[in-house]
This record gives C-alpha cells, structure tokens and sequence, in this order.
C-alpha cells in the first residue's frame, strides 16, 4: 500500500512527561505506516525551553504563522517544585500562553463521545463545546508581591505621555498585585469566531461574564459581543433557527448543569481553561476532549487539551506499565492532518484522519480501553488495555480497514 503523500509540513510542537513517551509511538503505529508524514519539529519539552530561554517557543509559534497547522503535545508550565525538579533558571511563562498571544484566535474545546460512557451529569445528551479566548487575561499578567505596604495604583501612558492612573488599593502591608490586559480588536476576533462556529455547528452560542463587579474589564466583552451580533449576526441565526444568551458567569454554570447541552459555550481565557476540563471530565476523561485553536488570521493549532500525566510518567520511569489514555493526542494529530487536507486539497488525507477517529470510537465502543475509561462506562470494559496495547490494538484495525 503506498503512503498519503503531503505538500506541507505540520508544524509539529514536542512536550513533556508520559504524553512525551507517547507522542513518538502514536506516530509510529497510527500515522506513519500510511502517510508520508512531513513535520516540522520543536521541543517544546522544559529543558529545551530552559536551554533557549524559551525562545524555542517563539520559533515555534512563528512556524505556524508561516505553515499555517501546528500540532501541539501537552507542556509542564513550571511552578516552584517544577524549577527544582528539573533545575530550570526561572519559572518560565505557560507556552500555550506565549504561542496563543502570538497566534491570537479562540480554543474550541470540545468532548469525544462513546456510547458506552454517559456524562456524570444527567441531564447532558449532546456535546458542550468550549470556546475559550486564547489571548490576554492572567496568562499574559504582570505581578508584584510587595515586601511592604504601600499605593497600588494602574498606570496608562498613551503616546503622548499622556498618564491615566487609578489606585487599586492602599495596601496595609505586604501584599500581592496582579495585572491584566486586552484589546478590543482580539475581544472582536473571539466574538466573531464564536459566532461562525456557531452558524457552522448550527449550535446557540452562549456568553457569560462578570459585568456587574467588573464594570470596565468585563463589561466591555458584553458589549462587543452585543453589538458585533446585533450588526453581522442577528439575521443569520434567525436564519439559521439559532440564538445567542448572554447572562453572568455564575447564572450560566447553574444554568449549564440542568441543559441538554448542544450549545458553544463561550468563555474568556482564565474562564474556559477551568469549565473546558469540568466538562470534559464530566463527559467521561479529560483524555477525551479534542481542541483546536482558530485564529483570524488562518492559523490552526491542535492540541491535547490536558496536561502531561505527570502522575503515569514516574510510574514509567521506575519500569511500571501505565494505562494512560492517549485518545485526545491522536484527535490533536487527526485534527491537524484533517486540517492540511483541506488546505492543501488533499481529500485522502482527510479521509484517513476520519477512518482513525472513527476506529478510535469503535474500538472503545466494542469495550476494548484504557483504565480511565473501563471504571465509568457501561456495559463493563471487556479488556483493560495499558498504553502501548491500547495503540497496538487501533494499529491493527487501521491496517485491516486501510
């Protein structure tokens, strides 16, 4: 059988931990042997980011302007214990967010559903889609932790020096300042792609801030969003036969848990990084969540929507097989294939990016899967498979049905 040929290459991001040992044998089991993969390669992994000064992130983020599709494995955004542990120079800044602030755009997040798991929560029958704004907010701050009390004050000078000040608060004693910013023109681009994904999908977009305690910060999103929907939108959901909801953030969590799902939920960065793992681990596995981010400017990058299995990893270091579920990478590389078969008119490329989805769900609908999955679903998992078997197993139907 000779091999999917590709144009361009995938820009192809590397990580850290059990997602790093798995990266290389999903490509050597499920991709390689049918397709002709040309990728092009950074190590994202927290030594190589350390070594660069994180500049390898920058490269890489810049690769995908230039290629158009990255495919990214999931990062260790150090902490304290992290910069002991790996004896790095500093606790460096989340990649996603450094490649998401270049990219701009918004993560769509949404759950991979199997038959045989239903969600924790009753009520939801169809998938809830997270879109998440992937600029700005807590994961582009700046911080102050202050040894003393003191005038915490925000400062904006305009270009022609002209100084905006407005005092936070005054500090009794030592204390910790934290500062955000966005802009409108990213604020606009998260509305609008929220908006066509929801005239793609035929789903209701809904929205929710904090407008009533943030009355600049957040109340400006209420306002694009209305405004930008009430000028382009309005008469294409009515078309359409669907709405946009905008209410507070507290109101639409209540709302969320009673509704049958089937919407985009839109949510602002800090928003959707936390309600995008509450719902994927409600449908089942945060393992079981694809993500895409889309950014105005053409650029896509897939992703594992979860982190690096730190707890599996040192299981593996001491010779210890792990059944760590490695279904959200695979749909980060058939996103990305999909996606370079669209752009580059490729339809075999597409195809076989959906013949191994659809394996995947077969394969854990016939009750073959890892552990994760085997204690949640219904009727009981007919094998519990570690790893490696889990792929083996999707190796051998993907040979069979290619």
């Amino acid at each position: 059988m000779s091999k999917i040929q590709m144009k361009t290459p995938l820009v192809e991001l590397d990580g850290d931990e059990m997602t790093r040992v798995l990266w290389p044998i999903i490509k050597e089991k499920l991709i390689e042997p049918f397709v002709d993969l040309k990728t092009e390669y950074y190590d994202l992994g927290i030594k190589k980011r350390d070594e660069t000064d994180d500049q390898i992130t920058i490269d890489a983020a810049n690769a995908i302007k230039k290629h158009g599709v990255g495919v990214k494995n999931a990062t260790i955004t150090p902490n304290q214990g992290r910069v002991d542990e790996y004896g790095l120079k500093k606790q460096w800044k989340s990649p996603n967010g450094t490649i998401r602030a270049m990219l701009d755009g918004t993560v769509f997040r949404k759950p991979i559903l199997v038959k045989n798991i239903k969600p924790s929560v009753k009520s939801w029958k169809k998938p809830i889609v997270v879109g998440r704004h992937a600029y700005g907010d807590v994961y582009k701050n700046a911080e102050i932790k202050t040894k003393t009390g003191g005038t915490a004050e925000i400062v904006f000078t305009d270009a022609q020096g002209n100084e905006t000040r407005e005092t936070i608060m005054e500090l009794p004693g030592p204390g910790i300042i934290q500062g955000m910013h966005n802009t409108e023109d990213s604020i606009s681009s998260f509305a609008r792609s929220c908006f066509e994904y929801s005239l793609g999908e035929k789903i209701d977009c809904w929205f929710a801030t904090k407008d009533t305690i943030s009355k600049t910060y957040d109340q400006t999103f209420k306002i694009i969003f209305e405004e930008i929907f009430a000028k382009e939108y309005k008469n294409k959901f009515k078309n359409a036969g669907i709405s946009f909801f905008y209410t507070l953030i507290d109101d639409v969590v209540a709302r969320m848990m009673k509704t049958e799902g089937g919407m985009l939920w839109a949510c602002k960065n800090y928003d959707g990084d936390v309600m995008s793992d509450m719902v994927a681990s409600a449908f089942g596995s945060l393992a079981m969540m694809s993500s895409v981010l889309v950014s105005p400017n053409g650029y896509f990058e897939y992703e594992a929507a979860h982190g690096t299995v730190q707890r599996h990893y040192y299981k593996h270091l001491k010779g210890e097989k792990t059944s760590t579920n490695a279904v959200a990478l695979i749909f980060a590389w058939t996103g990305a294939l999909r996606k370079r078969g669209e752009l580059d008119a490729l339809p075999e490329l597409c195809n076989f990016s959906d013949r191994l989805e659809k394996i995947v769900i077969e394969t854990i609908e016939d009750g073959y899967m890892t552990g994760d999955l085997a204690g949640i679903c219904n009727p009981p998992a007919k094998k519990v498979l570690d790893s490696t078997q889990f792929l083996d197993a999707l190796a051998q139907r993907l040979k069979t049905a290619l």
